[in-house]
């Protein structure tokens, strides 16, 4: 499993969907809708359907054998 960090850097949190896309885990913010849309992406375990949830320090986010921790 392929494992990453982001860090907020002072930011209280990252909406799901910029983060997928900053990280490069998807070509354009059009292609992180469809995968959250599609039940492909898991927030701490569990499958995520918001596309603008709200990303804070300590959760996990999932997309396939991967996994981002994000710190502060």
């Amino acid at each position: 499993m392929n494992k990453k960090q982001f860090s907020l850097d002072g930011h209280p949190f990252i909406e799901l969907n910029k983060l997928l896309k900053i990280l490069g885990l998807c070509a354009s913010g059009g292609e992180a809708k469809t995968l959250i849309a599609a039940g492909r992406i898991k927030l701490d375990g569990e499958v995520e359907l918001r596309i603008r949830c709200k990303i804070r320090q300590g959760q996990v986010v999932e997309i396939g054998e991967g996994s981002v921790e994000v710190t502060a």
